[in-house]
């Protein structure tokens, strides 16, 4: 699984760099170092809401400080349920 999160200058306004620290640390504790690739994306072209974040090729999501945990939660642990961490390793 791959996620981008865009860093472009709207997106950065709206605290990217600390929705990335908070994927860090959620992928550390979930031990996904080995399942998950996390990344910086230049503009996703979605730049009127909250951080703009892909997961693989899907759609653009919006994912905020508050909502990081829900988020989380149903998009990237739900996912990697559906498929199994060990099905799908990072490429």
């Amino acid at each position: 699984m791959v996620i981008a999160v865009c860093v472009g200058s709207s997106c950065h306004l709206k605290n990217s760099y600390e929705i990335i620290e908070r994927f860090k640390q959620a992928i550390e504790t979930h031990s996904l170092e080995n399942t998950v690739e996390l990344k910086a994306s230049f503009c996703l072209n979605n730049c009127m809401n909250a951080v703009s974040f892909k997961i693989d090729e899907g759609p653009c999501k919006q994912i905020t400080l508050e909502t990081f945990d829900s988020v989380f939660n149903d998009l990237v642990l739900r996912k990697l349920d559906d498929y199994g961490t060990d099905k799908n390793p990072r490429q």
